[in-house]
């Protein structure tokens, strides 16, 4: 592998001209397959294999027709204090504004409150129900500008008039002034990491292009909008966080005396090597998500890993290109001052870097005022490594313990803000008609193989009214056969209330019996019961899901570091730090804790597909951090160092450079808290504590403890396994031994090297 990719740099320094060029072509190729792409449809949110999913299905085919893929909108109306809306003059209001609505484009039906029954026992609320001939995206401004002046128009009257629904909801958000800041955040990192302006912007390029090439790909593809937002995150974070180990081994490399050609080779063969098994984790990570059996967050999670595979190659060919074109730029000033790189000027580009001149077997590690910060850490923990151990784990377990509250659902509108008008509307008719009202479970009885389909139907709504906790049950709906009807029942708690799951559940079991007594099948759907049914299946999938990507992860870490424990290790190191990402997650999103300074409209349950979703990405992000980490630990070991001079070599060599990536990566991340969407918000919070927690907690302190403890036993591996799994040089030691007998070919230099060297 390190011979491989050493190759492959040299090559890209010297067709530099090429394979600039080339990736140009491919930008400019999928931005134009982007534009000219038919817009994606959009399928709805499905779950195969569930009860709810089943019966839309049925509904579907039993009432063609009749559930319409058009957008909705539900006008809510409420009258001044201590009047009703059936009153004269606002009934009149009520009816001009309904009228209204209806004569504007697009619009199939508009029902008025009065003649759809839709006002409240008390007379202070109603609402009425709009249609549309086509979905949200599809409408046009001047439909959604018709409906908000006609919702002001009602508003003049001297009414409350709130409207929500899906033609009003807005669509999926890619970015803001919080992304931006934390972009900015990212440049002035890399600007403290490297002191040279073209070091800090070549990563930032590099992911650029590689994010800009993915996001495009995707919607050439046609894949749904909603998969843009996870790309979004990880191509930007993983491809700065790529470049950035790199170019910090490139400088590196230079500071040792290699020339430019030579240092992107070794670069590229060492760190590239790092970099291609990190970004291998992380898309093992998420293409598993698949595992759970939902549509949408496998499309999320294939949708990011091809993000990821592009931010690899981009980063294993484009990125050493640009150091072709900026060879001493990227250098510390110290460097690029000096005709020849003197010793003095490696040991200050050793001290600038975390990433100094190699040390020789046996060799000792000078210590003192200019002792990298890294190294004196690790000479710090690995002294107390039982105590640095314990610290560890107690501490990411107290952050942990609010996740033992953890309740799942997926949020609707009483997770906006309540300076939006869906918040406003669903809170008014949680007022007027219940807070069950936000949440009627649709029933679709089948009686096709019943003898009296009419009479079976009667008795399954009999038994819903009987059943504890359904406070209104509508007449029943038939199709056009007469053979399967539909029923709406409505809860006396909210959408995401635990009486309302018991409520479902309870329904679906008295269905066995109502299909014995009147020979009808019922199930149990609505949006309300998918959400109950998507996060009883995620919660499912779990178990097989950790099973298949962290024992393939763990395999492929044993494969790159020729160790059993290292990879068993990091996966325990990963499960404290996503616990204890879960913790923060339950303590803003459920108690509170902190909401109001992190915009949080609403506590209430966690988003039902958040933990197989957190688990997936914190993994490969995770094992992003343990192999660059790891890797030059295990190369000073593979060199001849003693087991704890290899940490602190190691460490010496990455842990700025960890360390630059982690604030990279949870800059980016914490960008996303700023967004209004609730699911966006709690992905980017629960993303940047776990990130943090993982790089910080479990990465440059667990791991060096632990490593100190066992010695010499971490990197045991049984010689039967040894012979079995392939060895690819990770730490390229065979490639140091090949250079070191036969240098290869002699670099060639760039005219302004050959001035500067001269």
């Amino acid at each position: 592998m390190a011979s491989l990719l050493y190759r492959l740099g040299r090559l890209s320094f010297r067709r530099r001209r090429y394979f600039a060029l080339l990736w140009v072509v491919l930008l400019g190729a999928c931005a134009f397959a982007a534009v000219n792409a038919p817009e994606a449809e959009d399928e709805g949110f499905t779950v195969p294999g569930t009860e709810s999913q089943r019966a839309f299905d049925l509904l579907d085919e039993r009432f063609p027709g009749g559930n319409s893929e058009g957008a909705d909108a539900r006008i809510v109306f409420a009258a001044p204090d201590g009047r009703k809306v059936t009153a004269g003059d606002t009934r009149a209001a009520v009816e001009r504004v309904v009228d209204e609505v209806g004569a504007g484009s697009q619009v199939r039906e508009a029902l008025s409150p009065f003649e759809d029954d839709a006002v409240s026992e008390d007379g202070s609320t109603a609402y009425s129900t709009v249609t549309y001939d086509a979905p949200g995206e599809k409408l046009t401004e001047d439909t959604k500008k018709a409906l908000m002046d006609a919702v002001e128009d009602g508003r003049d009257a001297g009414m409350t008039v709130e409207v929500g629904g899906s033609a009003v909801d807005a669509g999926p958000e890619f970015g803001g002034v919080t992304e931006l800041i934390g972009i900015g955040v990212a440049a002035l990192v890399l600007f403290l990491t490297f002191r040279a302006l073209v070091a800090a912007g070549l990563p930032l390029v590099t992911a650029l292009v590689g994010l800009g090439a993915g996001i495009c790909a995707i919607m050439a593809l046609g894949l749904p909008t909603t998969t843009i937002t996870l790309a979004l995150m990880l191509g930007l974070a993983v491809g700065i966080d790529y470049a950035l180990f790199i170019v910090s081994r490139y400088r590196a490399e230079r500071a040792e005396g290699h020339p430019a050609e030579e240092a992107v080779g070794r670069a590229v063969g060492t760190a590239g090597s790092a970099v291609v098994f990190a970004g291998a984790t992380v898309v093992i990570a998420l293409a598993g998500l698949s595992v759970a059996g939902v549509p949408m967050l496998t499309e999320m999670g294939l949708a990011a890993a091809g993000t990821v595979v592009i931010g690899v190659l981009v980063a294993l060919t484009l990125l050493p290109a640009l150091l072709g074109f900026f060879p001493q730029a990227v250098l510390p000033r110290a460097h690029r001052a000096a005709r020849q790189p003197t010793a003095a000027a490696k040991e200050a580009a050793g001290a600038n870097e975390t990433t100094g001149a190699k040390e020789t077997t046996g060799a000792k590690e000078t210590t003192g005022a200019k002792e990298a910060a890294g190294s004196r850490w690790a000479r710090f923990v690995i002294r107390r490594p039982l105590a640095s151990l314990l610290l560890s784990v107690v501490g990411l377990g107290v952050v942990a313990v609010p996740a033992l509250d953890l309740q799942l659902s997926l949020p609707g509108d009483e997770a906006q803000p309540t300076s939006t008008t869906q918040r406003r509307a669903y809170d008014a008719l949680a007022d007027g008609f219940g807070p069950g009202f936000n949440g009627p479970l649709t029933v679709a009885i089948d009686a096709k193989k019943a003898d009296d389909p009419k009479a079976a139907v009667a008795q399954a709504t009999k038994t819903l009214k009987a059943t504890d906790g359904v406070v209104d049950v509508s007449p029943p709906l038939f199709n056009k056969a007469g053979d399967t009807a539909m029923v709406s029942a409505v809860p006396s708690t909210g959408p995401s209330a635990t009486a309302t799951k018991n409520l479902v559940k309870t329904l679906r079991a008295e269905a066995d019996r109502v299909e014995a007594d009147a020979g009808a099948s019922m199930l149990v759907t609505s949006q309300t019961a998918m959400n109950i049914d998507v996060s009883n299946k995620v919660t499912a999938a779990l178990v097989p899901y950790l099973a298949v990507v962290v024992g393939l992860a763990v395999l492929l870490l044993m494969i790159v570091f020729r160790s059993v424990l290292v990879p068993l290790k990091a996966a325990l190191g990963f499960l404290l730090s996503v616990a204890a990402a879960f913790g923060v997650i339950v303590a803003v999103f459920q108690w509170g804790w902190l909401a109001d300074l992190l915009g949080v409209a609403q506590t209430g349950p966690v988003m039902s597909m958040m933990p197989i979703f957190l688990i997936g990405v914190v993994f490969g992000l995770a094992m992003d951090y343990e192999v660059f980490l790891v890797t030059r630990i295990r190369e000073a070991y593979v060199h001849g160092e003693r087991p704890a001079q290899a940490v602190v070599t190691g460490f010496r060599h990455s842990a700025r450079v960890v360390v630059a990536a982690a604030v990279i990566m949870i800059a980016v991340f914490a960008g996303f808290i700023g967004m209004t969407d609730s699911m966006i918000k709690m992905m980017g919070l629960g993303l940047a504590a776990a990130v943090f927690f993982d790089a910080f907690i479990v990465r440059m302190t667990l791991v060096p403890a632990v490593l100190a403890l066992l010695g010499r036993t971490a990197w045991w591996l049984p010689r039967w396994l040894g012979k079995v799994l392939p060895d690819v040089d990770v730490e390229g030691e065979k490639l140091t031994r090949r250079l070191g007998a036969d240098p290869g070919p002699p670099a060639r230099t760039t005219p302004r090297e050959e001035s500067v060297n001269a």
